[in-house]
C-alpha cells in the first residue's frame, strides 16, 4: 500500500506520510458526503465506514483525486509568517475593540481624537491621559498651549492643531465611571494600551521577516511585480499560491481552488450560476484582496472592474470578476516564471493607445 486517501491535505499527519513515501489524495469532506450514497440511501455515517468510502473510493477512482504536492521549505516558512501576521492582526483588532469599548464609558473624550485608536500617537495620549480626570489638566486654563507643548514632545506631525484637539475634549460627552470603578478602568487602559502597543511592536517585526523571506525566495519577483502587490500582499499570494507548478496545470484550476470562478449547476433548461463555497478560503481572500486594489494603478483592472459594475454587480462580486481575470495573468506569470510586463499585456496596451 503506498497511497492514502485524507480529507485534509495539510496538518502532522500528512507531512509524516509524505515523508515516509506514501502518495497522499485529497478527497473533501463534501466529496465524501457524495460518495456515502454509493453505498447506502439511509445517511448512516460513522468514522470505521468513511475510511472504508476513503479507501474504496480510491482504488476504483484515483485518477480523480489531486495528489498533495508539497511546497519548498521556503514556502513553507513563508506561510507560516503570513499567516502568524494575520492571526496576529486579529488579536489586535479585538484588543482595539475592548479598549474602544472601555472608552465609552470611561473617557469618551479619547474617542476620534486623532484618526486611529491604535496609531503610537493615540497610544501616547491614552499612556498619559488614561482618565478625564488626568486629561482635566489639558483643558483647563491654557489648553491649546499645553496641548502643543505635549504635541511637540511627542513628534506629533498630524494635521489637527492643538486648537482642535482640545475643542474636542471640551465637547466631548462625559464618562459614566466614577469612585473605584474609575480607578480600575484606568488600570484597564492602561494594560490594553501596552498590549496594543506590543502587538504593533511584533507586527512590525513579522513584516520585516516577511520582506527578508519573500526577498530571497525565488519566486519573489514574480509576485512583487503585479500591480499594488506591495510586500505583503506578495508575499501572502505567494503563500498561499505555493510554489509547485503541478498542483495548478492552467488557470481555471486556480480560479477555483481560489473560489474567484463561479459554480454552475445545469439541469434540462435550468441553469443557476452562483457564488463558489467550496475553496481555499485564505487564497480567496489574498486574491480578492489584491485584485480589488488594482484599479487605481492599471487601466485593464479599471475597465473590467467598472463594466462589471455596469452591469448590475455590486462590488464583492465585480471583485472577484477582475481576481478571475487577473488569475489568468498570474498564472501565466507564475507558470512561465517571468515577472508581469505590463507591455505585454494586450488589453491594457490597447486602453492605453485609446486614452492617448
Amino acid at each position: 500500500m503506498d497511497r492514502v486517501g485524507i480529507e485534509r491535505g495539510d496538518g502532522p499527519v500528512v507531512e509524516h506520510l509524505i515523508r515516509d513515501g506514501f502518495q497522499v489524495f485529497i478527497i473533501s469532506a463534501r466529496q465524501v458526503k457524495s460518495l456515502r450514497a454509493r453505498y447506502g440511501s439511509a445517511g448512516n455515517k460513522d468514522d470505521r465506514f468513511d475510511a472504508f468510502v476513503l479507501a474504496d473510493a480510491l482504488r476504483t477512482d484515483a485518477g480523480r483525486w489531486a495528489v498533495v504536492q508539497p511546497d519548498t521549505q521556503e514556502t513553507i516558512a513563508l506561510r507560516m509568517l503570513v499567516r502568524a501576521r494575520h492571526d496576529l492582526i486579529g488579536h489586535r483588532i479585538a484588543v482595539h475593540n475592548q479598549l474602544l469599548a472601555v472608552l465609552q464609558h470611561n473617557f469618551p473624550g479619547a474617542i476620534g481624537l486623532f484618526s486611529q485608536l491604535d496609531i503610537p500617537i493615540s497610544l501616547a495620549f491614552l499612556r498619559r491621559f488614561p482618565t478625564e480626570a488626568k486629561a482635566a489638566w489639558l483643558t483647563a486654563g491654557r489648553g491649546e498651549l499645553r496641548m502643543g507643548h505635549w504635541l511637540q514632545a511627542n513628534h506629533y506631525c498630524g494635521r489637527h492643531t492643538p486648537a482642535r484637539l482640545i475643542t474636542h475634549l471640551r465637547g466631548a460627552a462625559t464618562g459614566r465611571i466614577t469612585g473605584p470603578a474609575a480607578e480600575a478602568s484606568e488600570l484597564i487602559v492602561l494594560t490594553l494600551v501596552d498590549l496594543l502597543t506590543t502587538l504593533r511592536t511584533q507586527q512590525a517585526d513579522l513584516e520585516a521577516r516577511i520582506k527578508e523571506a519573500l526577498l530571497a525566495h525565488p519566486d519573489g519577483p514574480i509576485f512583487q511585480s503585479l500591480p499594488r502587490a506591495g510586500t505583503v500582499r506578495a508575499a501572502t499570494l505567494l503563500a498561499e499560491i505555493g510554489d509547485c507548478r503541478a498542483r495548478f496545470p492552467d488557470a481555471a484550476s486556480l480560479a477555483a481552488a481560489a473560489g474567484v470562478a463561479p459554480s454552475t449547476r445545469q439541469s434540462g433548461k435550468h441553469r443557476n450560476v452562483a457564488y463558489r463555497r467550496g475553496c481555499n478560503k485564505q487564497l480567496r481572500a489574498a486574491l480578492v484582496d489584491w485584485a480589488q486594489d488594482t484599479p487605481r494603478a492599471n487601466a485593464w483592472a479599471r475597465d473590467t472592474y467598472n463594466r462589471a459594475r455596469h452591469r448590475g454587480c455590486r462590488h464583492p462580486h465585480a471583485a472577484r470578476i477582475l481576481a478571475q481575470g487577473w488569475t489568468r495573468i498570474l498564472w501565466r506569470c507564475w507558470h512561465d516564471q517571468v515577472p508581469y510586463n505590463p507591455d505585454l499585456h494586450g488589453r491594457l496596451g490597447t486602453l492605453q493607445q485609446e486614452a492617448a
